[in-house]
């Protein structure tokens, strides 16, 4: 039987951190802000901002909601994010996507600043994942693979490890990020010949393919722990499940993440953690 690796545990932690430092922050007279930017009321992106809501209050960052109407023209959503951006009491930002048809969606991802892009999304906070500097933030799922491996003091330098996936969304920064640990990292894809032959031989496997029981026992050994960072829908079983065919899997190797119960948890802890970072930065 593998150790589950939950992520409540994490949470917790980052969570009891996050108070500590917003208290520092507010001594100092700083109130860290998260700004979330919303168009229109497509019900994921509420459910995900209530969630981001209540992480955020919990640990006292304050958090100002700006919802534009569904039809705004490019016009007035440039000026709203530009005046979010020069805004200096505003720290960070959650600018939720897609957009609406008639926005664009790549010129608002490049418009929002580095600085203040605590979900990683503009081609800033990527470059410095990659170049492993202080410019911007990493994607939230990714950091939260990683959150997870150390909290669990899983060991990173020298592992051999293995990312299946390469969006940027999570595979290639957390490919990265990974490397800068010192792991010895292989990226797999939808290209990669017999991907189950190399990550049967890694000590780590990432799973971010987002396809659901697409990672089976002939890719594991029993030394390993998985992180799996997929989200699907299980239309047999009537629920969410991850990439990993958990039953089958969970009894060959060392941990895995449960799903749901595992990163997904993480993750939204990680966005308020970025703001209160931006805060410090800022000061």
């Amino acid at each position: 039987m593998a150790e589950i690796l939950k992520g409540a545990p994490v949470t917790e932690a980052l969570t009891k951190r996050s108070i500590e430092e917003v208290e520092e922050l507010k001594a100092k007279g700083i109130d860290p802000c998260l700004a979330i930017l919303r168009v229109g009321e497509r019900p994921d992106d509420i459910a995900y901002e209530k969630g981001a809501v209540k992480k955020a209050e919990a640990v006292g960052v304050t958090v100002r909601k700006v919802i534009l109407p569904g039809d705004v023209s490019q016009e007035d959503f440039d000026k709203t994010l530009t005046g979010l951006n020069e805004d200096k009491t505003v720290h960070g930002i959650l600018m939720f996507r897609p957009l609406p048809k008639q926005l664009d969606n790549e010129k608002a991802r490049q418009m929002l600043d580095p600085a203040k892009d605590i979900d990683g999304m503009t081609d800033g906070s990527l470059a410095g994942v990659f170049t492993n500097t202080e410019t911007g933030f990493p994607p939230c799922t990714a950091q939260a693979a990683m959150e997870i491996l150390k909290f669990y003091n899983i060991p990173i330098k020298g592992a051999k490890a293995c990312v299946i996936g390469r969006s940027l969304v999570i595979g290639r920064p957390v490919a990265m990020m990974l490397m800068h640990e010192n792991a010895t990292v292989v990226n797999c894809h939808t290209r990669t010949v017999d991907p189950a032959s190399i990550a049967r031989n890694a000590d780590i496997l990432i799973c971010a393919a987002g396809k659901l029981r697409s990672v089976g026992p002939e890719f594991t050994n029993p030394n390993q722990v998985i992180i799996d960072v997929g989200i699907n829908w299980d239309e047999e079983a009537g629920k969410i499940a991850g990439d990993c065919d958990f039953a089958n899997v969970e009894p060959v190797v060392k941990a895995i993440t449960p799903v749901p119960g595992g990163v997904g948890g993480v993750t939204s802890t990680i966005l308020v953690s970025h703001v209160i970072k931006a805060a410090q930065r800022e000061h």
